[in-house]
């Protein structure tokens, strides 16, 4: 075959191939898509649907059964609500406190357990036991732990002469807030853990033996080594940290729902009591629906402003 008949056919088979290679991603887009369809069918029917529902009745009094236009007045009702705003108040103490004591404690943990000692593994199970109880069992548990007058507690500490009176828990204003916080440490502090661990697994070994040699000691090691190479890790559990503690609200409804005296109120909280609550003879669902947009905005500035902060600490590393 003569060089020009081969230059007249290659232009073609470019061309075929071409075809074959367009054809080919186009059924693998195709399959691509058809498998993620469930996922994605889900994704709108459990999230974005009743995240677009909720804006049909921010300009409503709806109560589950009947709706009345009331225009901007559920929106003047929240700037007037003085609960709701002591309960974003509480919100943000609540979050602070369960954040600057449940890290730590998980961190600690995590390097106590990563060590080859004996038993560690069965340490590790009972530390993440309560991350798979329900909240509202464990809540339930400790409320007979924090009773006033029976409780195992007031018990140990009046046996241990630590008191001479019995402490009411969950009924007085100046320890609620602390009791509730203990409770969600407790309930919290393993799961953070295992992420720690996480963590300090793709560290390697020979960083640590090379720094052994090095004469470096054990707290040498933690701050030089495992806490700057824990940093990526740390800054995600920091901000699942802080969006878990804004939305925590079952175990306090167990406990005290939201008393004494609102001292335990939280946003979440209050926003169920108002649309789900017992005591509610009329749902306010389109109020509580303004609430629930706002303690969005609340919970979405904080992450906004944590990533911004967590941002500059890099750039400033």
């Amino acid at each position: 075959m003569s060089a020009q008949s081969k230059t007249a056919v290659s232009p073609t088979r470019k061309r075929s191939l071409k075809q074959k290679i367009a054809r080919v991603r186009a059924e693998g887009g195709f399959a691509a898509a058809l498998m993620l369809a469930p996922s994605v069918f889900l994704l709108l029917v459990t999230s974005v649907y009743p995240f677009l529902w909720v804006f049909r009745y921010v300009a409503y009094d709806y109560n589950g059964m009947t709706s009345y236009y009331v225009g901007a007045h559920n929106f003047t009702r929240m700037l007037q609500d003085a609960t709701f705003w002591e309960s974003v108040l509480h919100t943000f103490e609540y979050a602070a406190l369960k954040v600057v004591f449940i890290i730590p404690l998980a961190l600690i943990m995590a390097v106590l357990m990563s060590r080859k000692i004996m038993g560690s593994g069965l340490f590790r199970g009972i530390y993440f036991m309560p991350t798979i109880i329900s909240a509202a069992v464990s809540s339930m548990v400790f409320t007979f732990i924090f009773a006033a007058y029976n409780g195992v507690l007031n018990a140990v500490l009046r046996a241990a002469g630590l008191i001479s009176q019995n402490i009411n828990w969950l009924g007085d204003e100046n320890v609620a807030m602390w009791a509730v916080i203990i409770v969600a440490i407790w309930g919290g502090f393993g799961n953070y853990m295992i992420y720690f661990m996480s963590g300090m697994s793709s560290i390697s070994n020979d960083v640590y033996e090379s720094a052994r040699i090095d004469g470096a000691n054990g707290m040498q090691i933690f701050w030089k080594i495992t806490l700057p190479m824990l940093s990526p890790m740390l800054k995600i559990i920091l901000m699942l940290a802080i969006t878990g503690a804004f939305k925590d609200y079952e175990s306090i409804m167990v406990l005290t729902q939201g008393g004494p005296n609102n001292r335990t109120q939280v946003m979440f909280l209050y926003i169920y009591q108002l649309i789900f609550g017992t005591n509610v003879k009329n749902p306010q669902i389109g109020y509580g629906t303004v609430l629930s947009l706002m303690a969005a905005v609340i919970v979405g500035t904080v992450t906004g402003i944590y990533l911004l902060l967590a941002r500059k600490l890099d750039d400033v590393m």
